[in-house]
């Protein structure tokens, strides 16, 4: 795989490709301390849910680092000091979970790293750092090894010549590697599988031409990239012979959110009887999280629709806008999940699951 990394964690800094400037310049930027991952995060130079979550996680780490050098009395070591120093931490992570309040992973890497403290509390607060640090890592790693699982299991669907569509980017850039949605292309693409993969420009930040096409195109995928609403015109020409995406949560009962546009790809596919997967860690499963009504979506700068990416404004000043940044697929939509676990429908998804932190949010 030819693709850049995506995010790794230096002594003093998390460092990122910064996505707004892909597919022109490929620029790492440092992030030193919490206001910097949280502008990051917010502004879409890290983004995917994967990759979010492990951003936040590093940046919890460098701000307690951070916390940890700023306030000398914190190395006398108390109960009241360990006190102080775990609200510090909820403190911070309340702070860098408003950046994006959709993607799970965010809020379930901040509580693998807030276990972490409490699993050590009795330690010095120099040992938690360092047992923070190797959670951090350890995080990054997992994600590498869930997404490689999950392209093993999404690989055994694609079958020569197929025409797979993808929308948005659930691919490496997501996450620390492979990706989630297009983790199965490049599984299956080291099997010498042939197919074919149309990529959704996914409006209106264009996720899919700056980040899917770029990043397929260079890993030798065979890729043509279409405007949103070509979709229906390929699926009724049969092109269309599998549909992939990923998602940054997916509820209880099965309902996924994922980048708007996804919930009018799963209609269509239903109505051309075309399969529809979502591919997925167990990490943004959220089983507190009854059906879909209840998922917070995102709703984001009008800017992105009129002007952002634009040279000039396209549309008139002061006109309102609606940008949501995702929309809902039901449960009944999704032909199945492709998880780590193996390819599950909605009502097997809880079967022997067991969620892997037990912190309660209480930031």
């Amino acid at each position: 795989m030819n693709i850049p990394e995506t995010i790794r964690l230096e002594a003093d800094a998390v460092c990122i490709l910064d996505q707004t400037l892909l597919p022109t310049v490929e620029k790492y930027i440092r992030l030193v301390n919490i206001e910097q991952v949280h502008e990051a995060i917010k502004y879409l130079r890290v983004r995917g849910a994967p990759a979010i979550g492990i951003a936040a996680a590093m940046g919890m780490y460098i701000h307690m680092k951070n916390v940890l050098k700023d306030k000398t009395n914190f190395s006398a070591g108390s109960i009241e000091i360990f006190d102080e120093f775990l609200a510090e931490f909820d403190k911070g992570a309340g702070y860098l979970a408003s950046s994006r309040p959709t993607a799970v992973n965010l809020t379930f890497a901040i509580n693998l790293l807030r276990e972490e403290i409490l699993v050590n509390s009795r330690k010095p607060l120099e040992f938690i750092i360092i047992s923070l640090q190797k959670k951090a890592e350890e995080i990054l790693t997992n994600d590498t090894n869930v997404c490689r699982t999950i392209g093993e299991y999404g690989a055994e669907l694609i079958k020569a010549n197929m025409g797979i569509l993808t929308h948005c980017n659930a691919g490496s850039l997501a996450t620390s590697k492979y990706g989630t949605a297009l983790a199965p292309m490049y599984l299956a693409k080291e099997r010498g599988i042939s197919f074919h993969v149309y990529a959704d420009e996914t409006r209106p930040l264009l996720q899919g031409t700056r980040l899917t096409a770029f990043e397929l195109s260079r890993a030798g995928i065979d890729v043509t990239l279409l405007c949103d609403n070509m979709a229906a015109s390929l699926m009724s020409q049969g092109k269309i012979d599998l549909i992939f995406v990923g998602c940054d949560r997916v509820a209880a009962n099965g309902d996924t959110a994922n980048k708007i546009g996804t919930l009018g790809l799963a209609v269509l596919a239903k109505y051309y009887k075309i399969p529809f997967y979502v591919c997925v860690p167990y990490s943004t499963f959220d089983p507190a999280t009854p059906n879909g009504t209840a998922i917070p979506i995102e709703e984001r700068d009008g800017d992105e629709v009129t002007t952002f990416m634009y040279k000039e404004r396209l549309a008139p000043e002061r006109i309102k806008v609606y940008n949501p940044a995702f929309d809902v697929t039901p449960a009944e939509l999704i032909t199945a999940f492709v998880t780590e676990k193996g390819i599950k429908r909605a009502f097997e998804l809880w079967e022997n699951y067991q969620v892997q932190s037990t912190v309660i949010d209480t930031w």
